[in-house]
């Protein structure tokens, strides 16, 4: 019999342009994914990643399974039994010590699937408000989102560039030609950001590193972990020729920002920073006089010392120089529910409660968007007292690769009661738990990618089916939660009237989803069906039925929208904050230790996905290992040349790793890859084989060291010193 072939389209969910894909599946199986030539943004593009992702559904390391950590290792058992008795051991940590003892880590991907991110807010939540949640966003955003709470009162209002109308787009710490955007959904950012040099305008990348998206533009070197200081001095330029009167008609605190900003001239900061005074002046002349200007900046400025301040200063030279919301400038991508302006002023008013209220026992760290800081998680373990973790779970994550100091991490997980990954690999992290819990991967789920539509250069929908029925006996991240849920009905309240509820809307054919949220959402939005009302509108069914290529709901970005933006009362962005003022005389006291007179920056690779696609034979091909880059200069001074060993050492930590000599970096500066450190301890045998340097372990876990507003992990600008060795 001949073999039954579908071509389906789908979108990626790897990183944040969601491209469009076909996916070809044969007699059920995955067999091939191809860019998508039909979607009308992506056009026919998708990154080796993308393309590659059929070997990770299909990776024969893969875990398909529930495995049970036993006295010879890992055992296969049922679904049942792995259930079971993860709830009854659950239930009795939560007996004796209540749901402080109870932790959760979501991994970057659980941002990905709105039902992953229910289900690890949602059980947390039916927990009680004493648990432990962590996310990857203390390595990579926290910073961002309470630069916007506070800024605008809500931390969602996240400002991005208007892509397709600026004609000067200034870009700080950010590599998009191999990130693909990030906070920023944009298929295709390299032709967005080629079009803007097209029709006249210009591209500056404010680096450390001329990295590939600096060396198709303009690129401006600026030494690590100074970015709020060239800010500081491009608004006291701004300050000598803006019309601060326009300012003050949709801000307060104009005045207190300006004070803020006097003392830090372009000829004060240049030796710090490393860009002279001319190119300060000119950039800020610049950014004043054009018409259509944004200034964006990403992980490059969240992760350093003051990533909560850089953020904070990037909105404020875009607000300062007449750019923020206005057409081409830095404009707020949003779905545009119906009541969406009260929504923010509630949402703004609650989270900013619980910033207040609730903070990190380690460190007395605030909780960034209902998350603790994910490198102190060690100490959350180990540091005896009431809410000390003994139970954790961890999905769609590697923390001990990703967060500072992953030994210790490594370390603290043995002495858990309980410890349940819910992967679809055994990684350095999940091979460490009592429980393997197999998930479906992308393509074997339905979804909206509700997480990205506040952050979409062109506002656009899409929604998938599962493209294959779930491999082996995997299940998603919703569903797993709730069947513990369930099972803790007896213990739990809220899970008891979870389970009620669900029983009841079974007996009606419906199941106690997200999937109804999301509809829901959809419908309510610009270009939804308002349940009905708007004739020919949009639902997510609609749109998996009738625009399974997605659809574009507007050409362009709205404006005119900052009102609807600002979550506080007022509806004016706020200025004046004492955090911001401390991280200012925090930054002119800090001091270079002595005997590391270099500075380690990260660095993402075109084939790496942060630590979890090292097992695809694809991108794996060729000299796949890792390479920290060094400055020609450092290296000659310290007798270095390519293909040498080095160890690389900083106050916290020390790794070995293979070196590239390069004059693309700063000098001064060094290059390291992240996601790398694998060292036969999981069940991949690709990635085990390929090793490597945990970069993190050059990083602090110290609560002195973790950032003050956002709880940040310091993951840049970092003192290192570099040694040959024999």
């Amino acid at each position: 019999m001949a073999p039954v072939i579908e071509h389906k389209p789908t979108f990626c969910r790897i990183c944040e342009p969601l491209c469009g894909m076909i996916a070809t599946v044969e007699d059920g199986r995955l067999t091939a994914l191809r860019p998508d030539k039909q979607h009308p943004l992506s056009a026919g593009f998708a990154c080796q990643k993308g393309i590659a992702f059929t070997e990770i559904v299909n990776d024969p390391d893969r875990v398909t399974r529930p495995l049970r950590r036993g006295p010879a290792g890992f055992e296969e058992v049922s679904w049942d039994e792995a259930l079971d008795e993860i709830a009854a051991r659950l239930s009795d940590i939560l007996r004796r010590h209540g749901s402080g003892a109870v932790g959760w880590y979501m991994g970057n991907p659980g941002a990905f699937s709105y039902a992953h991110t229910f289900a690890a807010l949602l059980f947390m939540k039916g927990l009680g408000r004493h648990g432990h949640y962590f996310t990857a966003s203390s390595q990579d955003t926290n910073s961002r989102l309470i630069a916007s709470q506070m800024l605008y009162g809500v931390p969602t209002s996240v400002p991005i560039p208007d892509l397709t109308r600026t004609d000067l787009l200034v870009m700080i710490g950010a590599n998009p030609l191999v990130s693909h955007g990030s906070f920023l959904t944009a298929p295709r950012i390299k032709d967005r950001m080629h079009d803007i040099v097209k029709r006249g305008g210009r591209v500056v990348i404010i680096d450390p590193r001329r990295s590939e998206t600096a060396a198709a533009f303009e690129w401006l070197g600026i030494v690590p972990d100074t970015d709020s200081l060239l800010l500081l001095s491009l608004l006291h330029v701004m300050f000598e020729v803006v019309d601060a009167g326009a300012l003050r008609r949709i801000a307060d605190g104009v005045e207190w920002l300006r004070e803020l900003c006097l003392p830090f001239t372009p000829e004060s900061t240049a030796e710090r920073t490393g860009i002279d005074a001319e190119t300060v002046r000119a950039l800020a002349r610049d950014l004043v006089r054009t018409p259509r200007a944004a200034v964006y900046g990403r992980l490059g400025t969240c992760v350093g010392t003051h990533g909560t301040l850089t953020t904070y200063l990037i909105d404020a030279v875009n607000l300062v120089a007449g750019n923020l919301d206005v057409p081409g400038g830095s404009v707020f991508s949003s779905m545009h529910t119906v009541g969406a302006r009260w929504q923010n002023v509630a949402m703004g008013a609650v989270m900013r409660r619980s910033y207040r209220r609730k903070r990190s026992r380690i460190s007395g760290t605030p909780n960034a968007i209902g998350s603790e800081p994910a490198a102190l998680m060690a100490k959350e373990i180990t540091t005896p007292g009431s809410r000390q973790m003994r139970a954790l779970f961890v999905s769609g994550g590697n923390p001990v690769l990703s967060v500072p100091n992953g030994e210790e991490l490594e370390g603290a997980i043995g002495e858990l009661e309980l410890s349940v990954a819910l992967d679809f690999y055994l990684t350095e992290t999940t091979a460490l738990c009592d429980y393997v819990l197999p998930v479906t991967t992308m393509y074997e789920r339905d979804d909206f990618p509700y997480t990205f539509q506040g952050f979409q250069a062109t506002p656009f929908r899409q929604a998938t089916e599962a493209v294959i029925a779930p491999v082996g006996e995997s299940r998603g991240e919703w569903d797993i939660t709730a069947d513990i849920a369930e099972r803790l009905a007896d213990r739990v309240p809220a899970f008891a009237g979870f389970k009620f509820v669900r029983k009841i809307l079974r007996r009606f054919g419906v199941d106690a989803s997200p999937r109804l949220m999301m509809d829901a959402l959809v419908r309510m939005s610009d270009g939804g069906d308002l349940f009905g009302l708007r004739r020919g509108g949009l639902s997510l069914r609609k749109l998996e039925r009738d625009h399974p290529h997605g659809v574009v709901v507007s050409p362009h970005v709205r404006t005119g929208v900052l009102r609807d933006a600002v979550g506080y009362l007022s509806r004016r962005v706020r200025l004046a904050h004492p955090g911001i003022a401390a991280e200012v005389s925090r930054l002119e006291r800090r001091r270079t230790p002595a005997g590391y007179p270099l500075r380690m920056i990260g660095l993402r690779e075109p084939r790496s996905e942060n630590s979890w696609m090292h097992n695809s034979p694809l991108l794996m091909r060729g000299d796949r290992r890792q390479h920290a880059l060094i400055h020609v200069d450092d290296a000659a001074d310290r007798q270095i040349v390519d293909g040498d060993e080095v160890r690389i050492s900083s106050p916290y930590g020390a790794i070995t790793v293979p070196v590239k000599t390069t004059k693309d970096l700063v000098a001064g500066v060094v290059a390291v890859p992240h996601g790398w450190g694998h060292k036969g301890t999981g069940g991949w045998r690709l990635a085990n084989r390929a090793g490597g340097a945990n970069v993190n372990q050059l990083t602090s876990s110290d609560p002195a060291d973790i950032e003050a507003l956002s709880g940040m992990a310091w993951l840049t600008g970092v003192p290192i010193q570099v040694e040959r060795l024999p």
